[in-house]
C-alpha cells in the first residue's frame, strides 16, 4: 500500500511547499485557520490537510494548532540544502504526465515526453520558462550535497580554468571557485539559464572569476583544464553522450581532465538509482550507467577514465584523460 499510495504522500509535500507550511510553523505552532488566512486557502480543507501531514511526520499536534518537525524543516526555502524547489519540480505536471507512461517506455524502449507534452522534455521546459527555472533551481538543490562531496575530491593540480559544461546556474562552477582562489570558471549553457548564473555568480562574490557563455556542447565547447560534466550525460543516448565527450575533449587544453559527476549503477545495490534509470528513459529516452558502460563511453570519444572516487551515493566522480594515440 506504501507504494500505491506514493503519489498522494508526493502530492502531498508539493502542497506543504505550495502552502509554505515550513515558513508559517518555522517560529513556532500555528492554528489551521491562522494558515489558511495567510495563504487564501479554505479554513477546513487547510485543517484536514495538516491533519494528513501530521499522519505523515510533517507537522505534529501542538496546544495551540500544529508545529513543525525536521522533516518538514528541509522543505523551508532558507534550510541548508533545502528540498523545497525539488519537491515542486518532481511533482509538477511535467515530470508526472510523462512518469504515467512508463509502461510505455518500457514496452516500446522510448522517450514518452513528445506524447505526453506535445514535445521533447527539454523544448518543453525551454517553452515553459517558469518550469524550466523551477526544474533548473530543483537540480541546484539537488546538486548542492554531490557538489560540496565532488569539490573536496577534485585535485585542481595546476589547472587555471574550470568548464561547467552545461551548467545551467553554475553552482559547480562556483563551488569550485570558492575552494580555489586562483582559478578561473566558465559556465556553458543554453541563453535561458545565463542570467540565473550570472546573478548566482554576484550574489556570492565571484563575479571577478566568473564567466557565463550562452552555447551547445553538442558543437563547440570553451577551452578549459578542466571540463565538468555533472548530471549531463545521464540526459543523453549513448551516440549524443559521445558527441559531448568527443567536444570536451578537443577543447581541453594539453595535460586537461574530463570530470564526471553522475549516478553509477550497481545492479544488485538497492536505492534510488535503478528507479532514476527509468525516469530518465520516460523522460528524455536516456539512462543511467553503470561504471563499464561509462568507461565505453570514454573510449568511444577518445578518452579513458584515470580514476573514479564515490561521493554522495549513489553518485560517482569519474575523471578522464585524453587516450594516447594509438591506443
Amino acid at each position: 500500500m506504501g507504494f500505491i499510495v506514493g503519489p498522494w504522500l508526493a502530492q502531498a509535500v508539493r502542497a506543504a511547499v505550495d502552502l509554505s507550511l515550513a515558513e508559517h510553523l518555522a517560529n513556532g505552532p500555528r492554528t489551521a485557520s491562522e494558515i489558511a488566512e495567510a495563504e487564501g486557502a479554505d479554513p477546513e480543507a487547510t485543517a484536514r490537510f495538516l491533519r494528513a501531514c501530521a499522519s505523515m511526520g510533517l507537522v505534529a499536534y501542538a496546544e495551540k494548532g500544529f508545529t513543525g518537525t525536521e522533516l518538514l524543516a528541509v522543505l523551508h526555502r532558507d534550510a541548508p540544502m533545502s528540498l523545497r524547489d525539488l519537491a515542486a519540480s518532481q511533482s509538477s505536471a511535467c515530470l508526472w504526465l510523462t512518469w504515467a507512461r512508463i509502461p510505455e517506455a518500457v514496452r516500446s524502449g522510448e522517450a514518452q515526453s513528445t506524447q505526453a507534452l506535445g514535445m521533447p522534455f527539454f523544448d518543453y521546459l525551454a517553452a515553459h520558462p517558469d518550469e524550466g527555472a523551477l526544474f533548473g533551481a530543483a537540480m541546484t538543490s539537488m546538486s548542492a550535497p554531490v557538489i560540496r562531496d565532488a569539490v573536496e575530491v577534485i585535485d585542481i593540480g595546476d589547472a587555471t580554468t574550470v568548464v561547467d559544461v552545461g551548467g545551467a546556474h553554475g553552482s559547480f562552477a562556483l563551488a569550485m571557485l570558492a575552494k580555489h582562489p586562483g582559478i578561473e570558471a566558465i559556465v556553458l549553457d543554453l541563453p535561458h539559464a545565463l542570467p540565473g548564473a550570472r546573478a548566482a555568480a554576484v550574489e556570492r562574490g565571484l563575479d571577478d572569476r566568473f564567466t557565463a557563455v550562452a552555447g551547445d556542447f553538442f558543437k563547440e565547447v570553451p577551452q578549459g583544464d578542466i571540463m565538468l560534466l555533472k548530471f549531463i550525460l545521464h540526459d543523453w543516448s549513448d551516440d549524443d553522450g559521445v558527441r559531448i565527450l568527443s567536444n570536451c575533449r578537443d577543447a581541453l587544453r594539453p595535460g586537461g581532465r574530463i570530470v564526471i559527476t553522475e549516478i553509477v549503477i550497481d545492479d544488485h545495490a538497492p536505492g534510488i538509482a535503478p528507479l532514476m534509470d527509468i525516469s530518465m528513459l520516460a523522460c528524455t529516452g536516456s539512462r543511467e550507467r553503470t561504471l563499464a558502460e561509462f568507461d565505453d563511453l570514454l573510449t568511444r570519444a577518445g578518452l579513458r577514465r584515470t580514476a573514479s572516487t564515490p561521493v554522495e551515493p549513489p553518485y560517482v566522480v569519474i575523471e578522464a584523460t585524453a587516450a594516447a594515440v594509438g591506443k
